[in-house]
């Protein structure tokens, strides 16, 4: 009877958790999300963010009063604070690759605050990743699983790049501008690609991902987790969220912790015209632009599902790993797929004044593209671990350091 009832409340855990990380409303919103991207002699990456960060609860978790913004991986330098909102900043290492921002003061309900800063970030490029004597950077800025962003904007410096996707309008001030809104875990990604004399580029680097968790590690170690949960579960941590439970306690959903993760797959139909819609010149094969005039090539793009994908073409929908596959029955028409492991927290942030994101670990993908995964965000990294999901983790680290070492 006793295992009966302990099976029941283990059930009654598991789904009212989820439910009770997202019953509440957005606690923020972001208005404006811009990084503009100029490549330095060296072939790294000069960045600067700008982030206006409104603030849309302040009651729930208490006022905003620092972020961390997630970066593509650890070969950072030169992080520098741009405005006045910025008290300090650092590189943290806490769950991932991050920017750590200090604001000048506490942020309440319909304040918005402007965030600037820049940084220097290295092993973003793969030579010869697609062609022979052509450098590809792919870049995903960080996104937001709990937060819309109202307009994202990329701004890449167009010079001496040979190639970019998708297409995009070249402005006044030489920039390459993408643009959209992002709702909920949405991304958007670009390329750009540069003859490999362009820059300074360095042929043994690569894209170099944050240290976060491997899918093989992390399913090798799952039923061990899953136990050790399981067994704190049942220590007094779990009796006392029982009885809080019971009794109809809310304040759980503000310290409960807990990860899993998930590959993130996204596809995208391509449809490129036979020849430039320009000049005419007929579409050489993987090009994206004219080398003559530099218009694309790319009749259309459409992000769709796995579903979507024709039955004629079914052997598409078994590609999960990064990388452009052409139609069967259609030489103009191709799927992109792209690939990023992410790690989700399920979590509110505890009683304490202060806000981070813990959504994601910075990634770098097999095709050579640099995420920046994970935003800031209000995902509780400062929670009580009532799961002792932080033990958890670090046996995990453990584990792949001992492989590494093998």
């Amino acid at each position: 009877m006793k295992k009966r009832i302990a099976a029941l409340l283990l059930l009654i855990v598991f789904l009212v958790m989820p439910i009770a990380a997202h019953a509440r409303g957005d606690l923020d919103e972001i208005l404006n999300y811009t990084v503009t991207v100029d490549v330095n002699a060296d072939g790294t990456l000069h960045m600067v963010y700008h982030i206006e960060w409104k603030v849309l609860d302040s009651d729930s978790d208490g006022p905003l009063t620092w972020v961390k913004i997630g970066i593509p991986n650890s070969r950072v330098s030169g992080i520098t604070g741009l405005s006045s909102s910025v008290s300090e900043i650092a590189y943290s290492s806490d769950g991932g690759d991050f920017v750590r921002i200090d604001l000048d003061r506490s942020y309440y309900e319909d304040e918005v605050v402007v965030m600037d800063f820049s940084i220097e970030q290295d092993y973003m490029y793969q030579v010869d990743e697609q062609t022979e004597g052509e450098t590809v950077y792919r870049f995903t800025p960080g996104w937001f699983d709990e937060i819309n962003v109202d307009e994202m904007i990329i701004k890449w410096n167009r010079d001496k790049v040979l190639s970019h996707s998708p297409a995009c309008p070249l402005g006044s001030d030489g920039y390459y501008t993408w643009t959209g809104s992002l709702s909920h875990g949405e991304t958007m990604e670009v390329s750009v690609t540069y003859p490999n004399d362009a820059f300074g580029f360095d042929a043994t680097k690569s894209i170099e991902t944050s240290d976060g968790y491997d899918y093989d590690d992390y399913d090798d170690f799952g039923g061990n987790a899953i136990v050790g949960t399981l067994s704190s579960m049942a220590g007094i941590g779990f009796i006392v969220f029982i009885v809080s439970l019971l009794a109809g306690v809310k304040s759980y959903a503000k310290t409960a912790n807990f990860t899993e993760t998930e590959k993130k797959v996204t596809r995208t139909k391509v449809v490129y015209h036979t020849s430039c819609p320009n000049c005419g010149a007929p579409r050489p094969e993987g090009k994206d632009n004219c080398q003559y005039c530099g218009s694309s090539f790319i009749k259309s793009e459409e992000v769709i599902t796995e579903e979507q994908i024709p039955d004629e073409e079914k052997d598409l929908r078994r590609k999960n790993t990064d990388g452009m596959y052409p139609y069967s029955s259609d030489p103009n028409t191709f799927i992109r797929v792209h690939v990023v492991p992410v790690v989700r927290t399920v979590s509110r942030s505890s009683p304490s004044r202060s806000h981070s994101s813990c959504a994601h670990s910075s990634c770098a993908c097999a095709c050579a593209c640099a995420c920046a995964c994970a935003g800031g965000g209000r995902a509780g990294c400062t929670a009580k671990d009532f799961y002792d999901t932080d033990l958890k983790l670090r046996q995990l680290e453990l584990r792949k350091r001992s492989k590494r070492g093998r």
